[in-house]
């Protein structure tokens, strides 16, 4: 087995907090967290967005984000709208004074982008960026493969917990009384 220090998602995982600890003060200086800014940042490419969709685009689960989009209509950055079609569902997009306040963040986002490329280098920034592309996209056209089976083998490492039944009235499985 690999170290873990050599283990895939740990090494994103520290790629990824090596990043956002960069950009997590100028987002707290504007009130917002790392996921509400994926959500405004997604809504800034579309003009309305069906909720499923933006959870997809910003990378969050649906509970998760149901809670995030209260806070944000509530600070009036962004409007949901219940479908005309399906009054289940709802569309979302950005306020105006959401736009105002990516249009405030932006140049100082921007300006830690400039600072990364420049410490890592621009053309393997980019280079960086494709790879990472592209690995997400071979890894989703892969099939995920279940390990319930390697796993439950050995009992005192089984993945699912074992429910006790009660024995079998043998009497009456043998026809006896």
């Amino acid at each position: 087995m690999r170290t873990f220090s050599r283990s895939l998602p740990m090494a994103l995982l520290r790629g990824r907090e090596a990043v956002m600890r960069h950009f997590r003060p100028l987002l707290r200086a504007h009130g917002l967290s790392e996921q509400q800014w994926r959500i405004l940042r997604a809504l800034t490419e579309a003009d309305t967005v069906e909720v499923t969709e933006l959870a997809d685009r910003a990378f969050l689960l649906g509970p998760s984000l149901s809670r995030m989009l209260r806070d944000l209509e509530a600070r009036k950055l962004i409007a949901r709208k219940l479908s005309k079609d399906d009054q289940r569902r709802s569309h979302v997009s950005i306020t105006p004074k959401g736009v105002k306040l990516i249009e405030a963040v932006a140049p100082y986002s921007e300006g830690i982008y400039a600072e990364i490329a420049r410490s890592y280098g621009s053309t393997e920034l980019a280079e960086l960026q494709d790879m990472l592309r592209d690995l997400e996209t071979r890894l989703s056209e892969m099939p995920v493969r279940h390990a319930a089976d390697a796993v439950d083998r050995e009992p005192d490492f089984s993945s699912t917990s074992q429910t006790k039944r009660r024995p079998a009235k043998r009497k009456a499985a043998q026809g006896g009384s």
